[in-house]
């Protein structure tokens, strides 16, 4: 069922600016988004997904190390959908090896991520996102898919406005 929540990662693409819509690799036909703003470093957005209305928001990473070549678009993101809520997701351009051990850092706190395929996703998505609203950078660690670290800045400037909009479009 979490594998279900990288379809904004397809809607990014959809709404993302034209020439990184145009460079991305065809993907699945989705639902269309609607677009719910975009707040400094975040974009809000819903679809409708079987009748019910999903809001998610999501940022691109400022700075990247550890090269991967071939990379497929990486993103932040935190999804809201009837029955769950505040489910904080990594999509990393890559598949995860099985069991990788992926973790995202925003100040002194650290959250642990379990994977499933190019996603990774918080234990403890509420917490994360308590951090997003006080942080000001989070970093995911995670294992390369050859060996090596990458690492992954997120800015979390406009975090709070974005994720008051996905609140306010899909509350409990």
């Amino acid at each position: 069922m979490r594998v279900r929540s990288m379809i904004p990662v397809v809607l990014a693409l959809a709404i993302a600016p034209a020439p990184l819509a145009l460079a991305a690799a065809p993907a699945p036909a989705a639902p269309n988004p609607a677009p719910l703003g975009t707040f400094s470093s975040w974009t809000a957005a819903t679809y409708d997904s079987g009748g019910q209305k999903i809001c998610y928001a999501f940022t691109r990473p400022t700075s990247s190390t550890g090269v991967v070549p071939g990379r497929g678009e990486v993103l932040l993101s935190v999804t809201q959908r009837p029955g769950v809520r505040d489910e904080a997701a990594v999509t990393a351009g890559f598949t995860y090896a099985k069991d990788a051990n992926v973790t995202l850092s925003v100040g002194g706190t650290v959250f642990s991520f379990y994977t499933a395929g190019d996603a990774a996703f918080a234990r403890d998505g509420t917490a994360a996102v308590r951090a997003f609203k006080a942080g000001v950078t989070a970093i995911v660690h995670s294992p390369g898919p050859k060996g090596g670290t990458v690492n992954d800045s997120f800015n979390l400037d406009g975090f709070t406005d974005a994720y008051n909009a996905i609140v306010k479009a899909c509350p409990r």
